[in-house]
C-alpha cells in the first residue's frame, strides 16, 4: 500500500487540477481554442500548468517507488511536504512574474533537489 504517496499524490494532482483550471479561464475569456493566441498572460498560464505537469509526476513516480520498497515513512512525509511547498511556490512565482522571482526560483530549485534526492535514494535502496 502506499498510502503516504496516496496522500501526496493527491495533492499535488489538485494544484495541476487547479492550474489547469486558470488555462481554461483565459481560453474561456480570451475564445482562444488552441495555443496563447498571442496573449503573453496566456502563455504563462499555460507554461506554469505545463511545468506542473512536467516535474509531478516524476517525483510522485519515485516517492511511489520508494515507499513501495519499504522506504522510511518519515522522510516520504517530509519530501511530501516539500513537494507541494515547491510546486506552490513556483506556480505562485511563475503567476506573479515572467521573470525571475523568488517563488519561481526556489520552487524549481526545490523540486530539483527533490527530484534528485528520490533517485539516490531509490538507488541507494536497490543496493541495501
Amino acid at each position: 500500500m502506499l498510502h503516504i504517496t496516496s496522500l501526496y499524490a493527491a495533492l499535488l494532482a489538485l494544484i495541476i487540477i487547479f492550474l489547469a483550471y486558470k488555462v481554461v479561464v483565459f481560453r474561456k475569456t480570451k475564445h482562444v481554442g488552441l495555443g496563447d493566441n498571442g496573449d503573453k498572460d496566456g502563455l504563462q498560464a499555460i507554461r506554469v500548468h505545463a511545468n506542473a505537469v512536467e516535474y509531478i509526476p516524476m517525483m510522485i513516480i519515485l516517492m511511489g517507488l520508494y515507499e513501495a520498497n519499504g522506504g522510511s515513512n518519515l522522510i516520504l512525509n517530509i519530501i511530501g511536504v516539500l513537494a507541494v511547498v515547491a510546486r506552490v511556490l513556483h506556480a505562485f512565482g511563475l503567476t506573479k512574474s515572467k521573470g525571475v522571482s523568488f517563488g519561481r526560483f526556489y520552487g524549481t530549485a526545490l523540486t530539483w533537489l527533490i527530484t534528485v534526492f528520490l533517485a539516490i535514494l531509490n538507488i541507494y535502496t536497490y543496493f541495501i
